[in-house]
């Protein structure tokens, strides 16, 4: 006699059977119908981002819809993927699991490491193992192309940093920071469009390294000042509605000083 399966198990079976039913061909969503890796990636790369932003918000109420959004995004593509004949949503979860437990042998195995240390160099030589077993043998070989600009630049610099190419310390960057500003304005100077291009990137390459030296997420840390400027630009627009004053006729003086109270009541909020 099997056992029954489990609540989740039971969950997890009915929203496959939904995502199915949108793309029936006979009666599904034409919308759903008409999608395919490609269009519904943006879709996944977004509702990844809104996890994000309900963790930061501390919205675990949110965060419970957004994960369910994202999980959606993985049954999309795993439905996608059945009617190809390539692989299940089953495949997908075995996958993983069979990843995890191979990552961690300290757990599932016989393995004693006992230091986060050691779990972090042996991940990284399992992870190095399974990029040789799929023919990637270059370090950065398979750093996605497909992740937002800064986050990849630190994972390349990370990589690159495993094998000793990196600067010693934080301040070290700075200077590189500075070298690749007096590149920048050059550039500027010069008034080539891809030139001044190319050096603004070589610029934030090298900020995102700097974000790493000072363990700190880049996106993180862009987010917040984000918000931040979100924070103080409202204060300005409901200063001016307040007096009956249009910002379309504001002077940019008028504006800097209703800026700077918003930066003075922001200091226990930064």
């Amino acid at each position: 006699m099997t056992d029954a399966p489990s609540e989740d198990a039971r969950k997890i079976d009915a929203l496959l059977q939904v995502m199915a039913r949108l793309r029936s061909p006979d009666g599904g969503c034409p919308w759903d119908l008409e999608q395919n890796f490609r269009t519904i990636a943006p879709y996944t790369v977004e509702e990844a981002y809104e996890v994000a932003d309900a963790i930061e918000r501390g919205d675990m109420n949110g965060l419970k819809e957004e994960l369910g959004d994202l999980l959606f995004q993985a049954v999309f593509h795993a439905q996608m993927a059945k009617e190809e004949g390539l692989f299940t949503f089953g495949d997908v979860a075995q996958e993983i699991a069979d990843k995890m437990i191979r990552r961690h042998p300290h757990v599932f195995g016989e393995v004693d490491m006992r230091s986060a240390d050691e779990q972090t160099a042996a991940w990284e030589e399992q992870k190095a193992e399974e990029r040789k077993a799929k023919g990637k043998d270059g370090l950065l070989d398979d750093v996605p192309a497909g992740l937002p600009g800064l986050t990849r630049a630190v994972k390349l610099q990370k990589r690159a940093g495993r094998v000793g190419f990196d600067w010693p310390d934080a301040r070290s960057v700075l200077d590189k920071i500075a070298e690749e500003t007096e590149e920048l304005k050059e550039a500027m100077d010069a008034g080539e469009k891809d030139h001044i291009e190319e050096e603004f990137g070589d610029l934030l390459f090298v900020l995102a390294n700097l974000s790493r030296h000072l363990d700190i997420d880049p996106e993180s840390a862009l987010r917040r000042a984000n918000e931040k400027f979100i924070r103080r630009f409202r204060h300005i627009e409901k200063t001016f509605a307040e007096r009956g004053e249009s910002l379309a006729d504001a002077r940019l003086e008028e504006m800097e000083a209703v800026w700077d109270e918003a930066k003075a009541m922001d200091k226990g909020n930064p």
